[in-house]
């Protein structure tokens, strides 16, 4: 049975955009080439995809979202880029089907921590790069969104439910996600957190019906209201500037690593 896809590329649009824009800092740092073959690992809707298919020779675009995949098809100007629909963590058996080439680099914004998984990650990272090849990755880190996370987990066990268990994310240190890579192949250049507050596009209760949906998985919408409501009200002292608009402190972990020479 296919796992329901809860994404809405038109709720990322209007919630989220900020995501790709902040995601300029690591495109950089990747410092594509006209000759490389890249894979975007988690490419969203594919904004920034584009922006490396005008820099290298060819790129693939992958994303567990149907429906941000099909967003990125009906945007693509680009001949040398192409999307597919994948879990990341099954790479390498969406790769050995594929008949792709090894790439160059694997580059990733904002979506390794939505793998639970993260060896089948990172192993996966390791099965389609050429020798030397390196992953140039941007995620959540340790305390990551931190008060949103933390009020939605205590809300939910509050009302008995495992509020911890129900969280999509893996939020990492910088020293556990190096052993991590060190652990599987990997040579760890960079792995480093970063905060950063962010401006959000619209408010809390749009950010949290953008990302938060596994937490009400098994809620009505009644109850899934309520909680949202109370956390809103729970962040509001803090969070909210003067003028209305809403902040989120983001940690991000930044990793460059190559895969490591046998």
């Amino acid at each position: 049975m296919a796992t329901k896809d809860n994404w809405s590329s038109d709720l990322y649009s209007t919630n989220a955009s900020f995501v790709p824009k902040l995601g300029s800092i690591i495109l950089g740092m990747l410092d594509a080439k006209p000759s490389e073959h890249i894979l975007d690992l988690g490419c969203g809707d594919g904004i920034l995809t584009a922006s490396l298919g005008d820099q290298c020779a060819s790129v693939v675009g992958v994303d567990f979202s149907s429906d941000m995949i099909e967003h990125a098809i009906s945007s693509n100007k680009h001949n040398n880029i192409k999307y597919c629909v994948v879990d990341g963590h099954y790479l390498p058996e969406w790769f050995d089907k594929s008949n792709q080439s090894s790439f160059d680099a694997v580059f990733s914004n904002a979506a390794l921590h939505w793998l639970k998984e993260p060896v089948k990650a990172i192993n996966g990272m390791h099965h389609v790069l050429k020798p030397n090849g390196r992953a140039v990755l941007e995620f959540g880190g340790h305390m990551n969104v931190g008060e949103i996370h933390t009020a939605l987990i205590t809300a939910l066990s509050k009302r008995g439910f495992d509020g911890k268990a129900l969280s999509p994310w893996f939020f990492p240190s910088a020293e556990y996600y190096s052993d991590l890579l060190e652990q599987n192949g990997f040579d760890v250049a960079t792995c480093e957190l970063v905060p950063r507050i962010t401006q959000l596009d619209t408010d809390i209760k749009g950010w949290i019906n953008t990302f938060g949906f596994s937490f009400f998985k098994d809620l009505t919408d009644v109850e899934k209201g309520q909680i949202i409501d109370e956390v809103v009200e729970h962040l509001r002292p803090g969070y909210q500037r003067e003028d209305g608009k809403w902040f989120v402190m983001y940690v991000r972990l930044r990793v460059i690593a190559h895969k490591r020479s046998i």
